[in-house]
Formats: C-alpha cells, structure tokens, sequence
C-alpha cells in the first residue's frame, strides 16, 4: 500500500475534521496543475471519491461537470484508514452526510477545522499529547521526552503543529516554569 505524502496526510486529516469527510478547500497554497495531480492521484489510489455538490448547502466545487451542476471530493474509508482514522467512524460520518441533505453550510478554510489524524507513537504524537495536557509542556520537558534539540521542538510547534496541522497553540510565562505551551480547544 503506498504511504500518503505530507500533502495528501494534510489533505486527509483535514477532511476527517470536516461534516461529511468534504476534503474542500485544499490546503493553502495548492492550486491549479499542482492541485489537479494530488487530486488525482488520490481518486486512483481510492482515498478520495468525486461526488455531487449539494449546491444548497453552499459545498465547495471541485470541478464544474458541464450541466449546471459540480462535484465535490469526500475522503473516503480507505483515505481515512491510510492516516490512522478507524473506518467505522468514516462510514458513521459519511452516512451523517447523506442523511444531512438540508444542513448548515460547511465552514470556510479558517474555521475550527482541526485535522485529527495523527499516527500513533511519533514523537509529534507524544508533544500533542504533552500539549493536550492541563499542565500543558515547557519546551525542557518536550525536549526530554523526545530527545529532540529545542529549536526542532519550536519549528514542531510552529511548522507542524500550527501550520501543517491547524492546531491552536497557545504560550504563556508560568512562575516557576517558564513558558507554557497547551493546545487550545
């Protein structure tokens, strides 16, 4: 089975996070030919399905089909299964989406998506886990943990974490403790 690239990871965990698995919109920055060629690719690979766009919901256009109507892309079982999503959720999921037909429209870009699909026992699952602590971390103990340097921890945070991912990190100075990063909700 082909490993999904960083992209199509993004693309996946994103959609999980979304009503009905939608995987609009792409990850900022992917347009156009180099869009098209993910899309593809994960359509042939089977992680991604071209369904109909209820146009009433205001779902995002993929492509136009010519007859007044458009697609959309859903993830589909085994796209979310490739990223660590049990497909018993995608099914549930997807079913909701179908049962939904006259729903809210689905949230813009920037509107509390937060991807969910981390692969278990990576050291970025263990400072997720560190960060969804009340406590939260300092920068010391995420260090330990993971052996990691302190500037790869900050560039985790601040590349992974923050961009990659859509996870809301947020710091602040604790007496005794320093700077105090947690995930926010």
């Amino acid at each position: 089975m082909p490993k999904p690239t960083d992209t199509q990871s993004i693309i996946l965990s994103r959609a999980a996070a979304r009503p009905g698995n939608l995987a609009l919109p792409l990850p900022d920055g992917l347009h156009g030919a180099a869009a098209s060629k993910v899309v593809t690719m994960m359509i042939s690979r089977g992680w991604l399905e071209e369904v109909e766009a209820n146009m009433r919901r205001g779902e995002p256009l993929w492509r136009e089909t010519g007859d007044g109507h458009g697609t959309t892309l859903i993830a589909t079982e085994a796209g979310l299964a490739i990223v660590g999503i049990e497909p018993v959720v995608a099914s549930a999921t997807a079913s909701a989406r179908k049962a939904k037909a006259d729903a809210a429209p689905i949230p813009e870009a920037g509107d509390t998506v937060k991807p969910v699909a981390v692969r278990a026992g990576t050291k970025q699952a263990q400072i997720i886990a560190m960060l969804q602590q009340s406590e939260g971390a300092t920068i010391a103990e995420m260090v330990e943990a993971t052996g990691w340097q302190a500037h790869t921890v900050r560039g985790s945070i601040s590349g992974a974490l923050k961009k990659k991912l859509g996870l809301l990190v947020t710091a602040e100075k604790v007496e005794g403790r320093g700077t105090v990063y947690r995930l926010s909700v």
